[in-house]
């Protein structure tokens, strides 16, 4: 077999497990959306007889006192704040790991990668958040999504941080730069293509999340996107129609995301892992 045939049939596996794990998915999503309670209930590709889409996002927005709407408002305020706190907190400190050599450097690093390793502790993060007063809040929530988001993204920032010479921070030093006019003026703006792809990728992270939100900030009025699916789902009556609408409704903004900045993830991404 010769390279070139290789490397397409590689390529048209890659498209076909691409089909098979996400399109088809997202194609029954949508069809169950479509139908009504009856036809939604037998779960099967069919296309329905008659098309329900509006009347199944009407009822999703309206079930239970619009809590749809309130759910979208939280995640959109968990999301671009946790997203803020990220991007600032992780560029200041992957600044300081890149540049600062010293003994405590190598254990720095390895307590950062130690982040991406070790899983989180449900019962003692609710010990902690509770004894600070921080439990069943969004600050508490936001703190727990910065704490497991912040690995991954000081990596990202540091790797990418490896390519600026350190002439230019020495240039800005001589010219009378203090430690946060240097970065913020000088090295914040040159880490865009590494930012852009922090930010799009942990907002859908965030936006999607369904663990945490259910174990740090529960209550009917604290409901992130995610956690309405529980409307929908019982032990006795599952509206299935109404159930996909609700996943329909949830899914496109972090779709639209990925769509409108696919490329910018990619740079962004590519970049971090060449120049570090």
């Amino acid at each position: 077999m010769s390279r070139r045939l290789r490397r397409f049939s590689i390529e048209a596996i890659a498209v076909l497990a691409s089909i098979v794990l996400f399109w088809v998915p997202l194609y029954f999503v949508v069809l169950t959306a479509l139908k009504s309670p009856q036809e939604a209930s037998l779960m099967n590709l069919d296309w329905p007889s008659k098309i329900q889409l509006w009347d199944n996002i009407k009822e999703v927005v309206a079930v239970r006192d619009y809590m749809l709407v309130r759910a979208f408002f939280n995640s959109t305020v968990l999301t671009v704040l946790s997203i803020l706190v990220l991007v600032v907190v992780c560029s200041m400190a992957a600044f300081v790991m890149q540049r600062r050599k010293d003994k405590a450097s190598p254990w720095i690093s390895f307590l950062v990668l130690a982040g991406l390793i070790i899983p989180p502790a449900i019962v003692p993060t609710i010990w902690v958040l509770n004894e600070i007063h921080l439990f069943k809040t969004m600050t508490g929530l936001i703190l727990v999504e910065v704490a497991l988001g912040f690995p991954f993204c000081v990596m990202l920032y540091r790797g990418f941080m490896g390519a600026i010479p350190r002439e230019i921070d020495e240039a800005a030093v001589v010219d009378g730069y203090g430690g946060y006019r240097l970065f913020f003026t000088i090295i914040f703006p040159l880490l865009q293509p590494v930012t852009a792809t922090i930010i799009v990728t942990s907002s859908v992270n965030i936006f999607n999340d369904f663990t945490n939100p259910l174990y740090f900030f529960p209550g009917a009025k604290n409901a992130t996107v995610q956690l309405t699916l529980y409307n929908f789902t019982s032990q006795f009556v599952s509206q299935w129609n109404l159930l996909f609408t609700n996943i329909l409704l949830i899914t496109i903004p972090p779709l639209l995301l990925f769509l409108f900045f696919n490329k910018k993830i990619v740079a962004g991404m590519t970049a971090g892992s060449v120049k570090g």
